[in-house]
């Protein structure tokens, strides 16, 4: 299926931050201003260097797969002459001796989601010379007015003592800048771990933390650019964001119970990443929405390697039938429903008849308004 403009429009506004697209995909742009009516939200990317920040942020905002990270090194080697300027700090990435992406100093990007949702992304390189500029020099630039930080560690770590002295001091600082902020700390690469030994580790990582983040407190996860557990970690961290997701949820249910589907989940448009679902029914699997996110982003990136978009699917067995489909400008639905005496095209025009009433929703200082059962 050939892209409308309508449909290049959108996939254009909800561009992520600038880096060198996967090889064979078109290259993106940040050449769009920021609205007035901007929420913009500061969020720190940290850890130390080789930990995997580049990678992840990749994978969600970039649109890379998992497989594409391997080419960043080979990608930016190939344009070592031509290093990438994006803010007022001299930012550039380089590849080490063992193939490792480090970013240098801190890379800005601004990351449009939900409309008038801009999230802020500072990605701090870890260097040992960077990470102690960040507590000294740049400290009330770095740790000011920040929402979320997130810290990843490489599970892997050989220097894990000072890993932890990084962390605390990014406390320290956070503390004394911006009290309120949330923590989120990602226990990364753990796919190197032997399979029946990452719950004992992951438990242990995640007490040593949640004791060294007091008086703060933390929220951690395992994560991994080879599964689900990434998608779970940062739709976790964006929905802290969402300003009315309250409102959205309720909406939702409402939706769901009108229409009696089984479940209702709400995808981000660009990045995938669940930001609202409702269930009316128990379900198995208890990280479906991760493993939606992941097979659904592959496949749609699959479709813009053949100058085509993903609009809409339909699922069906003998059990259930779900609906994936464009729901506002910034969203998508899944809708799940078991009951065989629906058909399809009442469900899909249920849809269509309520993506006014949800667009209204996303916008930040929209009307308060409610999706009422009739």
């Amino acid at each position: 299926m050939e892209e409308s403009d309508s449909e290049k429009t959108m996939e254009k506004e909800n561009v992520g931050p600038r880096m060198d697209p996967p090889l064979g995909e078109p290259e993106g742009s940040l050449g769009w201003v920021l609205p007035n009516t901007a929420m913009k939200k500061k969020v720190l990317l940290m850890g130390k260097s080789g930990s995997g920040k580049t990678s992840m942020r990749s994978i969600i905002f970039a649109n890379y797969i998992a497989r594409d990270t391997r080419r960043l090194g080979a990608t930016i080697l190939d344009r070592i002459h031509s290093l990438q300027i994006n803010s007022s700090l001299s930012t550039y990435s380089l590849v080490d001796s063992v193939g490792n992406t480090k970013t240098f100093d801190v890379e800005h990007s601004h990351v449009r989601f939900l409309g008038n949702l801009v999230l802020n992304l500072w990605d701090c390189g870890g260097q040992d010379t960077f990470m102690e500029n960040y507590f000294t020099s740049q400290r009330d630039n770095i740790f000011r007015n920040v929402e979320v930080l997130i810290y990843v560690f490489d599970v892997e770590s050989r220097e894990l003592e000072k890993d932890m002295h990084y962390y605390q001091s990014c406390l320290e600082a956070i503390l004394q800048n911006s009290p309120d902020a949330k923590i989120f700390c990602l226990v990364h690469k753990m796919d190197l771990v032997q399979e029946d030994q990452r719950d004992l580790i992951f438990k242990e990582r995640e007490e040593d933390l949640r004791r060294l983040s007091r008086p703060l407190e933390c929220s951690c996860f395992r994560t991994s650019i080879w599964d689900e557990t990434l998608y779970k970690a940062w739709s976790s961290i964006v929905y802290q964001l969402i300003p009315n997701v309250q409102q959205l949820e309720m909406n939702l249910r409402n939706f769901a119970e009108i229409i009696e589907a089984d479940e209702v989940l709400l995808f981000e448009r660009a990045t995938f990443l669940v930001i609202s679902h409702y269930q009316c029914k128990e379900q198995r699997d208890a990280h479906r929405f991760e493993k939606i996110s992941n097979i659904i982003k592959q496949f749609k990136l699959s479709c813009s390697k053949l100058a085509a978009s993903f609009q809409s699917m339909e699922v069906r067995n003998s059990n259930f039938a779900a609906f994936i489909d464009i729901f506002t400008s910034n969203t998508y639905v899944m809708v799940v429903m078991s009951d065989p005496s629906i058909p399809s095209a009442a469900t899909l025009i249920n849809i269509r008849n309520a993506r006014k009433h949800f667009e209204k929703l996303e916008r930040v200082d929209g009307p308060k308004q409610c999706l009422l059962m009739r």
